[in-house]
């Protein structure tokens, strides 16, 4: 599967980015797809998954409730809703999707054996 992240930019603290992940050559179904970012200077860090199959989601706690996950079965593409963005958010965002995640592995990066280019998402206070 080849994944295309799209979204990111330049916001003030507060304001709002829906990233996406678009895929082909594989459906989403039957995967379990996730956000990962990285913030210069640091390691890889999970955001959030989704299990398309069932509709499970799963958060860090620095973005949970203020970050939603979802997925578009018709478009194939996944979704990060970011609201009341942060200058701690700011960090270059990475999709990523596997059909073989288990629970314990999901907010693993070395699970996922598919990843897409990254979009950056810049933060000012």
């Amino acid at each position: 599967v080849q994944l295309q992240a799209s979204g990111g930019g330049l916001v003030q603290a507060g304001a709002s980015l829906r990233l996406s992940c678009a895929a082909s050559g594989r459906t989403f179904s039957r995967q379990t797809s996730a956000w990962f970012r990285v913030a210069s200077g640091k390691e890889r860090e999970f955001v959030a998954a989704i299990r398309w199959s069932g509709g499970y989601t799963y958060y860090a706690d620095s973005v949970k409730g203020r970050f939603t996950v979802s997925g578009d079965n018709a478009k194939n593409t996944m979704y990060l809703q970011m609201n009341n963005l942060r200058p701690e958010d700011t960090a270059v965002y990475y999709c990523a999707a596997d059909p073989s995640i288990i629970l314990s592995s999901i907010r693993m990066s070395r699970a996922y054996g598919h990843w897409g280019q990254g979009t950056q998402v810049t933060v000012s206070s």
